[in-house]
Order: C-alpha cells, then structure tokens, then sequence
C-alpha cells in the first residue's frame, strides 16, 4: 500500500475529469499581473507534487516524464493559488514567475506565439 503523504488527496482526485491518458489541463496565470503565462498538463502525481512543495510540476507528453518548472532553466514558477474549473477538467495556477515561462525566452507562451487573426465575425 502507497504512503498516503505520497498520494493525491482523495477529495481532490475525485473531482478532476482527466482525458484518456489520465492528464488535466493546467491554465497557468502570474499572481500579480494576471497575465496568462502557458497552458501545460499534469496527472494525480505531477499535481500532488505542485500542491505539496509549492512549486510547478508537470507532466511532458512529448518526453513522457515528469518536469518541475525551472529545475534546469532557473525560471522557477512558485505557486500562489490553485483553482479547479467547473467541469474539473482545467486547472487554473497561479504563480510568481521568476525569469520567462515560455521556452522560447519570452515571458509568455502567448507572446511567443503572436495574435492570429480574426474574421469578419471577431471584434477590435
């Protein structure tokens, strides 16, 4: 039988809904500016770390293994809050971001990825 202190709490595993692979959405937001920062995943494991040490751990579906932010880049994401959504399918963090959260080096993944643009329907 597991140590208990090395699994997710009962009460928070039963109210995710994870896709097939057993993972959840992570919407990651800076604490102070509220400026969306990326979207990553996580499974019961990478979430009962996040929740337990207080820093930001995932899951890489391309490397199949488990990553805490800035363990190699410096760029450290302590976490400030945790909220679930509705549906309990995404998960929103919030968190003071030391350095840049986007591989690319800029602040945010969204920055990096630039405004697409919109139809006739999309508003200014």
């Amino acid at each position: 039988m597991p140590d208990a202190s090395q699994t997710l709490d009962p009460a928070v595993a039963e109210r995710l809904t994870r896709t097939d692979q057993g993972l959840v959405c992570v919407v990651v937001q800076d604490d102070d500016s509220d400026e969306v920062l990326m979207v990553a995943w996580m499974n019961d494991e990478a979430l009962r770390r996040t929740l337990t040490e207080g820093r930001a751990t995932y899951w890489s579906r391309s490397r199949q293994e488990y990553w805490r932010k800035g363990d190699t880049s410096g760029h450290v994401q302590y976490v400030r809050s945790m909220e679930i959504d509705c549906d309990g399918d995404a998960l929103l963090l919030r968190v003071e971001q030391i350095g840049p959260a986007c591989h690319t080096g800029e602040r945010s993944c969204f920055r990096a990825g630039g405004r697409l643009p919109m139809g006739a329907g999309g508003h200014e």
